[in-house]
């Protein structure tokens, strides 16, 4: 009866030791078993742990493939999961000459009166210079929040699972865009919360989907990303903003606005149409580096020490050195010099973009990092994500996005900042010439 499992666990150890590598097509099903000397239902019977297991897709009429990587972990966001000469994955920015911009600013730490004071705990409300650096950052035309309603984390995603987590009770439902960061499913499931996803336009999400979602059961939060989206790169205007705000405020829904990428723009938050609603999270990971990083949430006033329940209790306040050195980088204009060469950066991605995928669907913005390919018919992400491992390079595949999983684009997200300029455009070339062939 598990004779089929022990055969799938023997194909598994092949495809986890990369003797099947990614991309490659497993034999016809009878070919399979007759070179088992197994009967046809067994061998179908492995095929389908195998895709039960996330290891392979299968394509009716085209055969059944090695998946790039396991599916389900949201880590190749965060951190290398791949050996793929080129990461697409990974999405850190990092500006010429970033590292001798970054190192004055440390030098007075290794005084030992300075490193004694960085070296201590600090609590989820920083420290009072970092409440005014921050709050200075964040601010924009039309909005600027008191340094009393600061917080700090280790990064941006524990920023927003504290701030769902002081939010939502366990069963609670969380209102997102349909294709949304694949952290936050992972902090949803976690913490119990179910994710329903609201229907968006070209606008952004639609304000009618909002109120009928509530209605049908409520929404104890909204989780939104109206600036420059992952992974359309969708930001959402003025005006869509407004009704956002006024529908949030209408019903009382609580909103967490995640800003991580707003540094590429110039846009204001929903926070300055919904102040009293609006948790507004950002942080120091894509304007800076990756390595050394603060989250920031700015809260509404009656919710401060709520939120900073929940940074203590998930353990997630941000290092005290880390925060003294975000001070630095902050008020010697450090941070500013780094936005406007990532900015020239992105721009330039880009237009490498608009070069070498020219005769295809691709959403982007001018401004951001990241692009969104609409794959061209027969191609499935699944099996387009794989072809590119095959010729190593790692792109994001759209599934990972949806929240509905019976509703899954045929898409991929590339992200643009962490390969070097030259290699992304050579990656992007291969991958045109993939895309112009068939599975």
């Amino acid at each position: 009866m598990n004779d089929y499992r022990r055969i799938a666990d023997r194909i598994a150890d092949d495809i986890t030791a990369g003797r099947i590598g990614p991309g490659q097509r497993l034999p016809p099903q009878r070919v399979f078993a007759r070179r088992r000397g197994i009967a046809g239902s067994t061998a179908g019977r492995v095929y389908a742990e195998l895709v039960r297991r996330g290891l392979v897709v299968g394509e009716v009429g085209r055969g059944t493939f090695v998946r790039a990587a396991p599916e389900g972990t949201g880590r190749s966001l965060v951190e290398a999961a791949t050996a793929a000469p080129v990461n697409l994955e990974l999405n850190y920015p990092s500006a010429p000459g970033q590292s001798e911009l970054l190192a004055p600013a440390l030098a007075p730490l290794q005084r030992p009166d300075v490193l004694t004071e960085a070296l201590r705990p600090s609590p989820a409300t920083g420290t009072s210079a970092a409440r005014r650096a921050a709050a200075a950052l964040l601010a924009t035309p039309d909005w600027r929040p008191a340094p009393e309603q600061l917080l700090f984390t280790g990064n941006a995603r524990q920023a927003v699972a504290a701030t769902l987590a002081s939010l939502v009770r366990p069963g609670g439902r969380v209102g997102v865009e349909a294709l949304t960061y694949p952290v936050v499913k992972e902090i949803a499931a976690r913490l119990g919360i179910t994710l329903v996803p609201l229907a968006t336009d070209e606008e952004g999400p639609r304000p009618e989907s909002v109120a009928a979602a509530h209605r049908s059961a409520p929404l104890a939060a909204l989780y939104l990303q109206p600036t420059l989206h992952n992974p359309t790169s969708l930001t959402t205007g003025p005006e869509r903003r407004r009704l956002l705000a006024r529908t949030a405020l209408d019903l009382g829904i609580p909103v967490v606005e995640d800003r991580i990428w707003s540094f590429l723009t110039d846009d204001d938050p929903l926070a300055a149409h919904a102040p009293g609603l609006t948790h507004v999270v950002d942080g120091l990971s894509k304007r800076v580096a990756p390595g050394l990083t603060v989250g920031f949430v700015a809260v509404p006033e009656a919710r401060v020490e709520a939120v900073a329940a929940a940074v203590r209790s998930g353990g997630w306040s941000a290092g005290r050195f880390a925060l003294e050195a975000a001070v630095r980088w902050i008020e010697e204009g450090t941070v500013r010099r780094l936005v406007s060469a990532k900015r020239a950066d992105a721009a330039r991605r880009q237009r490498v973009v608009a070069e070498e995928l020219r005769d295809f669907a691709v959403r982007s913005d001018p401004r951001a990092y990241f692009a969104w390919w609409e794959l061209p018919a027969p191609w499935r992400a699944d099996t387009f994500t794989a072809a590119a491992a095959a010729h190593g390079i790692a792109v994001t595949p759209g599934p990972a996005f949806a929240v509905d999983p019976h509703r899954t684009p045929d898409a991929v997200r590339l992200g643009l900042a962490s390969a070097p300029e030259p290699d992304l455009r050579r990656a992007l070339r291969t991958l045109a010439g993939v895309a112009r062939g068939t599975p």
